[in-house]
């Protein structure tokens, strides 16, 4: 990691509580259309029996809209503004959700998902790098602790509301696309979300890339829980005799355990070490994830769920903290970009390689997958740090 871009804790400005709390508010709300929607899609695709692959590729499309966007958002945001480029997406956001219904065919699927991927993308970077901002001082992990559980409060709403709506007519797609228009109206009371190049600073998404390795690589792992996860666990619920109402709560609880659990993550890594919480993290999902099939069925899977949940977010969680601790000014909206494109990557490899897994092994093979992605990252970062030592890295 680039020290050079360390910024000094006790240089940093008080919190800014409510431009902090409005940006949390602007995502918070925004994750409920995202956790509605998600699985929405991928049952809609299920009730037209489209085979899995299919079902991969084209919730692949949204990632890949955000891949391609990421570069361009610093750019977008120094010509126009943050709060202008946030608002815009976020009605563009909610125009594309209602094309969904209006143009069902599996092709205009494919186009518009990645649009959407494109403009949601925009609002969550723009949004995520003013959280990190603004969390500023010795808690900072703690802070985006909370804001991690306040995210996965707005996303844990969506799989809940399935079940009420149904996943057929316009009503599913007229709360998600409610939900979007909402979350601009928390923009409105942020104040001076611009901040300023730092000198020494690197200002350029390109620049980016090869100061944060560590980082980068905990978003991508996520990311491929995130997508896999949000694509295939409806699916894996039904499949496994959960149903689909019981797989719906299910979904919602693994995304809701961050709601309790991110907090604690938060204290564990301001205290001890955040390098050392974030491959934690990684570690007990790992485990957790193979426990998980035996569980299915009692009372134990609702906490490991609750578990699995808060440790697989945690690694982002942490990696944000870590953002936000060693970067600012441009650096930081470039940073953002950059965990939104390796988000981006991380969920169009994810579905994909899921699937092909699925094909080989059964849809009982999913958290298996899920639990080796894991074990990887854990056992890479530990020989990474055993080289570094042995030939005197940094």
């Amino acid at each position: 990691m680039n020290r050079s871009s360390t910024i000094s804790e006790t240089a940093r400005q008080p919190v800014p509580w409510r431009s902090l709390v409005a940006a949390i508010g602007c995502l918070t709300v925004f994750d409920v259309t995202l956790g509605f929607t998600f699985p929405l899609l991928t049952l809609l695709l299920e009730a037209r029996n489209v085979d899995e692959a299919l079902i991969a590729f084209n919730a692949a499309m949204t990632p890949v809209g955000i891949l391609v966007m990421g570069p361009f958002i610093p750019t977008l945001t120094k010509r126009f503004g943050a709060k202008r480029v946030a608002i815009l997406s976020a009605v563009a956001v909610a125009v594309l959700l209602l094309l969904l219904k209006v143009y069902p065919q599996l092709l205009s699927w494919f186009v518009l998902r990645f649009v959407l991927g494109a403009t949601g993308g925009v609002l969550f970077t723009i949004s995520e790098a003013w959280v990190v901002r603004f969390a500023d001082g010795p808690h900072r992990t703690k802070i985006l602790a909370i804001y991690a559980s306040a995210l996965s409060a707005g996303f844990s709403i969506g799989p809940f509301l399935i079940p009420l709506t149904g996943i057929h007519g316009w009503l599913p797609f007229l709360i998600s696309a409610g939900f979007a228009v909402l979350a601009t109206l928390p923009i409105m009371l942020i104040s001076s979300p611009d901040a300023p190049p730092k000198e020494g600073q690197g200002t350029t998404f390109f620049s980016f890339l090869p100061k944060a390795p560590v980082l980068l690589c905990a978003v991508g792992l996520f990311a491929i829980f995130d997508a896999v996860a949000l694509t295939f666990f409806p699916i894996y619920a039904i499949r496994v005799g959960l149903g689909l109402e019981t797989g719906s709560y299910a979904l919602g609880v693994l995304i809701a355990g961050n709601i309790f659990l991110q907090p604690v993550i938060g204290i564990i890594a301001d205290r001890w070490s955040r390098i050392g919480t974030m491959v934690g993290c990684a570690m007990v999902a790992a485990f957790l994830l193979v426990l998980l099939p035996s569980t299915l069925h009692t009372i134990w899977m609702w906490l490991v769920l609750v578990v699995l949940g808060s440790s697989g977010f945690g690694v982002y969680t942490v990696a944000l903290a870590l953002l936000g601790e060693r970067f600012d000014g441009d650096a930081l909206m470039a940073g953002a970009a950059a965990f939104a494109t390796m988000w981006g990557l991380g969920a169009i490899v994810g579905p994909p390689a899921a699937s092909a897994v699925i094909k080989l092994y059964g849809i009982e093979s999913l958290p298996y997958f899920l639990a080796t992605i894991y074990a990887i990252y854990s056992l890479a970062f530990v020989v990474r740090q055993k080289t570094r030592e042995d030939f005197g890295g940094e």
